[in-house]
């Protein structure tokens, strides 16, 4: 995704938790239903993120409220999103697909409309900063993490419908 010269806009509705979130944050623009419940929950399974919300949260809301969302699994709505800046936009979950497309004349000209030279530059110019030394630390991490005893245990727990009982192993 971030070798594609077009911006790629996510359209979130209802649940977009662990690597769903992961996916939206790879997106340059989040538009969210006010339906929506956002979250890294990795911890629950024992393992952390590995698709690179640990780098791409914090860059947009803040070292702090990502290391909550990150180490508390927390769940927030679309509207707290807004609010701490994961999403640029709520909208009706109805709207969510249209203004996510582009297909109304507004949604054209409020979103990534206009020349595709332009939004490539444009796209390129804004990312330039991404790291990828932070990705492959993130993605050796979770690997790591998979081959554990406590990442079976939460994957089994959540099976099972119940809390997980880490070990530390």
């Amino acid at each position: 995704m971030d070798r594609c010269p077009q911006p790629i806009i996510a359209a979130i509705r209802g649940f977009a938790l662990g690597g769903g979130l992961e996916l939206a944050l790879a997106c340059d623009i989040r538009i969210a239903g006010e339906d929506s419940q956002l979250g890294l929950t990795e911890v629950n399974l024992a393992i952390i993120p590995g698709g690179g919300g640990t780098q791409r949260l914090p860059r947009l809301v803040g070292r702090g409220k990502a290391l909550e969302m990150i180490l508390t699994g927390a769940r927030i709505d679309a509207r707290e999103a807004l609010r701490i800046g994961l999403v640029e936009r709520v909208v009706p979950a109805t709207e969510v697909a249209v203004r996510g497309a582009g297909t109304r004349p507004d949604a054209r000209r409020e979103g990534a409309g206009g020349a595709p030279l332009r939004q490539g530059g444009g796209r390129e110019g804004a990312s330039g900063c991404r790291s990828t030394d932070g990705l492959r630390l993130e993605n050796d991490l979770a690997t790591l993490l998979r081959t554990t005893d406590d990442r079976v245990e939460g994957a089994k727990a959540f099976l099972e419908k119940r809390k997980p009982r880490f070990t530390g192993q």
